[in-house]
């Protein structure tokens, strides 16, 4: 992996995936709790199959990226999609098409970023994101608590480190917030002019199909697929069937490789 130097006290940490210099580069965008290393050899087997270039990350405050610098707002997911994300892009894929692959919060950040209508963007793909907090996001979130409290996820450190904690407790205070209750970025998904794939799990302990149909709704050119058998890390879970589907779409919004 290589290093973006952001600022003096800042930096992102990065891994770029080979592929043919005609076709759009895949950037990945990982979950809540995520990090590039946790999409593990999924991104470089879609790049392999539809011959495109790759880029994953860890967003700020995680994995080997800088740590939080201050308390998260309702407008957190905004700053990485709207911020951060564009500097990345400009740094290392300047004058490059690409297409948005997002899981979870990394979901709803392609989807803020993709309302701002960059001319690069040929399409996007989401799984299991969030344009509205509901009920069953809560007690999926106070059930990992007692997960997290009780060790259960220790595995997290292994990725994050000396963040972990820090980590934990921003992703989890900000969604269970009175004042983030209202969080809801349905207005901008008409602005969206990219193709959109987006894909849940039918049991994802963390949204409902609510998500999905409020995406399709909101933005025009969106294809939902439900996954049976599923929770919320589709890429994780059923990877053949995830990569059969992602590749395809790519294909179909961009020319076979």
């Amino acid at each position: 992996m290589s290093t973006l130097i952001l600022d003096q006290q800042h930096h992102v940490f990065y891994e770029k995936y080979d592929g043919k210099t005609d076709r759009p580069y895949l950037i990945f965008l990982h979950e809540g709790l995520g990090c590039a290393a946790q999409w593990r050899d999924f991104p470089e087997r879609l790049c392999h199959r539809t011959g495109c270039p790759g880029l994953v990350y860890d967003r700020l405050g995680h994995g080997k990226s800088s740590p939080l610098f201050r308390r998260r707002t309702i407008h957190y997911l905004h700053e990485y999609a709207l911020h951060e994300l564009p500097r990345l892009i400009e740094a290392l894929l300047p004058d490059t098409p690409f297409i948005l692959i997002g899981h979870s919060d990394g979901g709803s950040i392609s989807l803020i970023f993709g309302a701002e209508q960059s001319s690069y963007l040929q399409g996007i793909i989401t799984e299991a994101a969030h344009v509205l907090v509901e009920q069953v996001s809560i007690e999926g979130i106070r059930k990992a608590d007692e997960a997290f409290a009780h060790g259960r996820l220790a595995g997290l450190q292994r990725y994050h480190g000396k963040k972990t904690a820090e980590l934990y407790n921003a992703w989890s205070a900000t969604w269970q917030s009175s004042w983030f209750a209202s969080w809801n970025i349905e207005y901008l998904l008409p602005a969206i002019e990219a193709p959109l794939l987006v894909l849940q799990g039918r049991d994802d302990q963390y949204g409902t199909e609510a998500q999905v149909q409020a995406i399709v709704a909101g933005a025009g050119k969106a294809t939902p697929i439900i996954i049976e058998d599923c929770k919320h890390a589709p890429h994780q879970e059923l990877p053949d069937l995830v990569l059969d589907l992602m590749s395809c779409y790519i294909n179909r919004i961009t020319g076979p490789s």
